[in-house]
């Protein structure tokens, strides 16, 4: 099992500690799910929100000031310099969140320039952009601790690095790949965790549960879908499924980075990356984000290529560009657009694109999509 990312786990968690009296600041759902995983170690090694000098760091070398790899900037942003160095203010959200943040610096940043770095582009139509672009023109940085947690739903399903690094090794496991998504899966996904989980000893099934765009599934439908498929298609020894609470970025290389990162510090060794991982629209090449990790051999997780994939009527099963010898006219691809499509009319996909008892998961469910 490989160390935490920059060799400690991070654990920043207070629940005794007193915060009468604090000045209080409101923060939205996605920086309350960032305070939390800071707090409890996904985010390894942050202890808190970046500084000026991470912050341009990470920006345009892609790595943290101690050169620690890190690819995107985790950030509390706010309208007005109302803050100075030495501050303690308390963070709260709607959902409960109380944390405590100890102000070290307060500093602005050129928005249209983050845009670009981190997202390769300026555009309003990209969902991160625009949200860089709606972000307050300060930013805070310093250390957080985490006094009280936001209400969960999915606490059944939640699991953080701590409770991870243990189970993996209950059940034996030293090389554990993960598998990150933000859809239910289709037979494509199954083909894909399933030649990964050949070679390893388990399989951490890990969905992104929060602010998607829309037409994207909904949290719930996502992990009901999952809870059929490995009930009904995986042996319950060698998968585990839990929730990573965070907001999709929509990065695409860089957030393929980010999300290897996080899944090294649950205690993953390998880390599959797919075809135009994190991508959204046409802003990234196919894989771009297969190509990011030449640039990091200290990364300390594996990645696992894999581009197409398609079922192919002469071979009779889902295979890839490497073992099938079949003309195109023969293959069959898991169009994400089509199966949405047939979805959306309550049709069910064909069984060679998705499993029957997944598809009337999302059929059954009123409104499967954001």
């Amino acid at each position: 099992m490989p160390q935490p990312h920059g060799g400690k786990l991070i654990q920043r968690i207070e629940k005794n500690r007193d915060v009468e009296g604090m000045e209080k600041l409101k923060v939205s759902k996605d920086i309350a799910k960032d305070v939390e995983n800071i707090a409890h170690g996904i985010f390894s090694p942050l202890e808190g929100f970046l500084c000026k000098d991470d912050f341009e760091n990470v920006l345009f070398n892609k790595r943290l000031s101690n050169d620690i790899p890190w690819t995107i900037p985790i950030v509390l942003d706010m309208n007005e310099k109302k803050y100075k160095e030495g501050d303690e203010i308390l963070l709260e959200s709607e959902n409960g969140l109380q944390a405590i943040l100890e102000i070290e610096e307060v500093y602005s940043y050129d928005k249209k320039e983050t845009a670009q770095e981190v997202f390769k582009t300026t555009d309003e139509s990209h969902p991160g952009v625009k949200k860089v672009y709606e972000m307050g023109d300060f930013l805070l940085g310093g250390k957080i601790t985490l006094v009280k947690q936001e209400e969960n739903p999915f606490e059944r399903y939640t699991l953080y690095p701590k409770e991870t690094r243990i189970l993996f090794k209950e059940k034996g496991w030293r090389d554990i790949v993960a598998f990150q998504t933000r859809n239910p899966p289709h037979i494509g996904h199954e083909y894909v965790q399933k030649t990964a989980l050949t070679f390893v000893d388990g399989i951490f099934i890990n969905p992104i549960i929060g602010r998607k765009k829309k037409g994207d599934f909904t949290d719930e439908v996502i992990l009901e879908s999952y809870q059929t498929l490995m009930k009904h298609y995986y042996l319950k020894d060698r998968a585990v499924l839990a929730i990573l609470r965070t907001e999709m970025r929509y990065a695409g290389p860089r957030e393929a980075i980010f999300h290897a990162i996080m899944r090294k510090n649950f205690g993953c060794t390998h880390f599959i990356v797919g075809r135009d991982h994190a991508g959204v629209g046409n802003y990234y090449g196919p894989y771009e984000a297969h190509d990011i990790f030449n640039e990091f051999p200290d990364l300390g997780i594996t990645p696992l290529f894999f581009r197409s994939f398609f079922y192919c009527k002469k071979c009779g099963g889902v295979v890839n560009e490497k073992i099938c010898p079949h003309d195109s006219k023969y293959h069959i691809n898991f169009s994400g657009t089509e199966i949405r499509k047939l979805l959306k009319e309550g049709k069910k996909p064909p069984s060679i694109m998705m499993r029957e008892e997944v598809a009337e998961i999302i059929i059954k469910s009123r409104n499967p999509f954001v």
